[in-house]
Parts: structure tokens; C-alpha cells; sequence
């Protein structure tokens, strides 16, 4: 067997949903941004290298022995894994050890989002709830190593989560309802809701600034759109471009609103 070609490396490192790029990114980049630390941004590094790891694994487990991308597959997974490992110890020696308890409770997620994956089943709700909860949980971390509270720290956290989980299962009905299927448009809806009334009590209770009200109820205004009978004709492609670029206006609102606080 030859060696797998060096243009093909992309393809076993790189992740290929476009939308795990924004579910795991905004958040890593919301905590950077509302609440930074050198500590912070070492605990980035191994989140970003957590979430390249992903893909070269999968194949380095998945693929049969003789093929020829299994070995640059496997290098690509030590490698990324390696550098998470890294610099989640550089955030641990910056940082308090307290403000890494957050970050425990995203494993048992991560383990069971890595189950479905490495059955070729991560496009499961369940999968991809999952890992959005384990990247929804880094924004604690980091404002705790910070020395945010734990209260305001976990407030960020809820924000990142409000935004991945009623995404994940918006867009999942959206491109479900395209293929003439009927999978119910309750649950975006709900989760939707439940999110903006949380981001609502959290800003009454003075954890988060009202801008983010604000912000969920654009996103559950999304969510009706894309779930109703006037919802486009849009590819998957061009739904996550939308939603990348809700995204980037999420984050500079709260960037913005968290400094005006």
C-alpha cells in the first residue's frame, strides 16, 4: 500500500460538518473574549486541539489495517491528543484546580458523544447534542480560571449552551422537513424557548447582561423561521453560513455588553 497523499491530509484532520466548526468555536471564543486569562487561553488550545483530535481518531480506529490513511490518521490523533494533553496541564499549573470541576462533568458527554462517533452515528441528535454540551461547558472553565464565581462563571457556560442545543436541533428539523420528512417541529421550538426563558431569569438575576435576552430571542425567532411553512429553499451549506454568522453577532453583542456592564 502507498503512503496516503499529502492533499488527502485534510480530509483525515479537518472536520467536515460545517456546523461543529461554530458549536465548538463560539464557545471556546466567547470565553476568550468576555473573560481572558492566560489560563484561559491555554485551556482554548486544548479545547481547539480536542476538537481536531476527533476526526483522525475516528478514522485511525474505524479504518482497516492495510490502509493507507489509517497511519497519517493515527499520527494526526496522537498528535492533536498530545497537544490537548499539553496544554490542559499549562491551564492546570496557571490556573486554580477548583476551576476545573466544570470541565469533569463535560466527560461523561464526551464519552458518549466518542461512542456514537466511532459507530459512525455522530449525525444522531444524541450524538450531536452531546457534543455541544461538551464545548457549551468549556466557557465555566475558563471564566472560573479567570476567578469569575462560580455562579457568573456557570451563567456563561448556560449562554453557550442555550445557543448550541436549540441550534442543533433547529437545524436538524430544517434540513429534515427539506427532504419532505415530518419530524415534528416541537422540540426546536421548545428548546428554543426553554433557552430564551432561561437567559431571562439568568439576566433578571443580574448573572448576565440583558443583551442576552435579547440575543436568544433572535435565535428563537430563527427557530420559528426555519421550522414554519415559510421557511427557504436554502442547502445545508447555506443554513450554515446563517448560522456561523448569528454566530460571530452573538458573540460581539456579549462582548460588547459583557464590557459595558
Amino acid at each position: 500500500m502507498t503512503p496516503a497523499s499529502p492533499s488527502r491530509l485534510p480530509q483525515l484532520l479537518l472536520p467536515k460538518e460545517h456546523g461543529s466548526w461554530s458549536l465548538a468555536l463560539e464557545p471556546i471564543a466567547l470565553a476568550l473574549l468576555i473573560a481572558p486569562s492566560a489560563a484561559g487561553a491555554a485551556l482554548a488550545l486544548a479545547g481547539i486541539a480536542g476538537f481536531f483530535t476527533r476526526r483522525p481518531l475516528k478514522f485511525a480506529v474505524t479504518l482497516p489495517a492495510g490502509d493507507p490513511r489509517r497511519v497519517p490518521a493515527r499520527n494526526g490523533a496522537i498528535f492533536f491528543a498530545l497537544f490537548a494533553a499539553a496544554t490542559l496541564g499549562v491551564a492546570a499549573v496557571l490556573g486554580p484546580a477548583r476551576a476545573f470541576w466544570p470541565l469533569l462533568t463535560a466527560v461523561p458527554f464526551g464519552a458518549f458523544f466518542l461512542w456514537f462517533d466511532l459507530r459512525n452515528a455522530a449525525r444522531e441528535a444524541e450524538a450531536e447534542l452531546a457534543g455541544s454540551i461538551v464545548f457549551a461547558l468549556l466557557p465555566a472553565t475558563g471564566a472560573m480560571l479567570a476567578g469569575w464565581p462560580a455562579p457568573a462563571a456557570l451563567a456563561l457556560a448556560a449562554l453557550a449552551l442555550a445557543r448550541n442545543a436549540p441550534t442543533v436541533l433547529t437545524v436538524r428539523t430544517y434540513l429534515r422537513l427539506g427532504k419532505g420528512e415530518n419530524p415534528g417541529v416541537l422540540p426546536p421550538v421548545a428548546a428554543s424557548g426553554v433557552a430564551l426563558a432561561t437567559v431571562a431569569l439568568l439576566t433578571r438575576q443580574g448573572l448576565v447582561p440583558s443583551a442576552a435576552t435579547a440575543v436568544s430571542a433572535v435565535f428563537l425567532a430563527r427557530t420559528c423561521w426555519l421550522v414554519s411553512p415559510l421557511r427557504p429553499s436554502w442547502p445545508a451549506r447555506r443554513v450554515g453560513i446563517m448560522e456561523a454568522i448569528l454566530g460571530l453577532a452573538q458573540l460581539g453583542v456579549l462582548a460588547a455588553a459583557y464590557r459595558l456592564r
